[in-house]
């Protein structure tokens, strides 16, 4: 539930807009949308704000074409989903007119990353949520609270969304609320079967996108005696293929399948020095290495962005993860029925110290 003054800004609020951090994903996108349909059904206006390109793979949601790229001042207040870093806002902060705006209106946060300490630097509410699987799983308990309309287009999205941050309610931090909240969606109007067919029709891939998939996987290197799967995507390879497939998102799950495995790691650079890291992982890690790199997600899927040479960033990215599994394999020792090949899953979460 919403406090009091949470609750004015919103009533008070004659248009409304609705921030994602510049890696957008399913449920940074569902939500905004869900927000969008939820807030103009109270006869709202709402914009959408991103300040990158939605990606290619979110396309099939539909609606991504109403984010823009262009920060509106026009607005009565702000809600961010999905994020309450400043790390993942970056692009947004270096726009005046955005931190202007931001530091001089109403701004609500609803995110359920617990593992990440919400550092805006601008004064905010946070809604953030210690169980739900996604944002969109908080945005249907704030909409069921506060009594505010689901209608098919909304119940969609939210659905989109804790589907894409659950991985299809297969994720730890998926819970029994997760399946009956998705359980109601449907009840409300989301078609599973359909939008799972509009996903896989964009995924479709090119006869030179699946050619190139195979070079990336030869590419593939391994450190940490095996533990750590990485591969390395430079930016003409970005350029040439970003508009048909998320390179990294190729092969990223084929690295985790692989056996001995515990983190798939792919690196992206860019002609101005910066690096960014996607992981997937077996074991419930994934925040504790890209949080040491000051990026922040959930304990099977996380990312970060650092300004650094790649071959110095190389070495201290494997100390990082010997040390995080050093601290994972001391908090979760083997049983006889286990071995170093068990899945992750089957052992506890744990949250590694931060880095000094």
């Amino acid at each position: 539930m919403l406090n009091d003054s949470e609750r004015k800004f919103i009533a008070d609020a004659k248009k409304i807009l609705v921030i994602q951090a510049e890696n957008p994903d399913g449920d940074s996108l569902g939500s905004a949308l869900a927000l969008e349909e939820i807030f103009g059904v109270m006869g709202k206006k709402v914009a959408l704000y991103c300040p990158v390109q939605i990606p290619t793979y979110l396309r099939h949601i539909a609606g991504w074409d109403r984010v823009g790229l262009d920060f509106p001042t026009d607005a009565d207040m702000a809600i961010i989903v999905d994020t309450s870093s400043k790390v993942l806002l970056s692009k947004t902060l270096e726009n005046p007119v955005a931190t202007n705006f931001l530091n001089t209106h109403p701004v609500l946060v609803f995110d359920h990353h617990i593992s990440v300490t919400p550092d805006l630097p601008f004064d905010a509410q946070y809604i953030i949520s210690d169980t739900a699987v996604a944002t969109g799983e908080l945005i249907f308990d704030l909409a069921q609270g506060e009594k505010w309309t689901i209608n098919a287009t909304a119940a969609t999205n939210l659905f989109i969304s804790i589907q894409a941050d659950s991985l299809g309610l297969t994720t730890a931090a998926t819970t029994a609320k997760s399946f009956e909240t998705c359980a109601e969606l449907v009840k409300l109007g989301a078609d599973p079967a359909d939008i799972e067919e509009k996903r896989r029709e964009l995924m479709k891939k090119k006869p030179e996108i699946l050619k190139y998939k195979g070079q990336l996987i030869e590419r593939i290197e391994y450190f940490n005696d095996g533990r750590t799967a990485l591969v390395l995507v430079p930016f003409d390879e970005i350029q040439e293929y970003s508009n048909d497939y998320n390179p990294t998102m190729l092969v990223l799950d084929e690295m985790r399948l692989v056996i001995g495995v515990d983190v798939a790691i792919g690196i992206k650079t860019y002609p101005d020095g910066k690096l960014t890291g996607k992981l997937r992982t077996n074991i419930p890690v994934s925040d504790a290495v890209a949080g040491f790199f000051g990026g922040g997600g959930h304990p099977y899927a996380a990312g970060f962005r650092i300004y650094e040479k790649y071959d110095e960033f190389l070495p201290e990215l494997i100390q990082c993860l010997e040390k995080i599994y050093a601290d994972y394999d001391n908090e979760n020792p083997p049983t006889k029925s286990e071995s170093k090949e068990t899945s992750g899953d089957n052992f506890k979460s744990f949250r590694i110290k931060e880095k000094n």
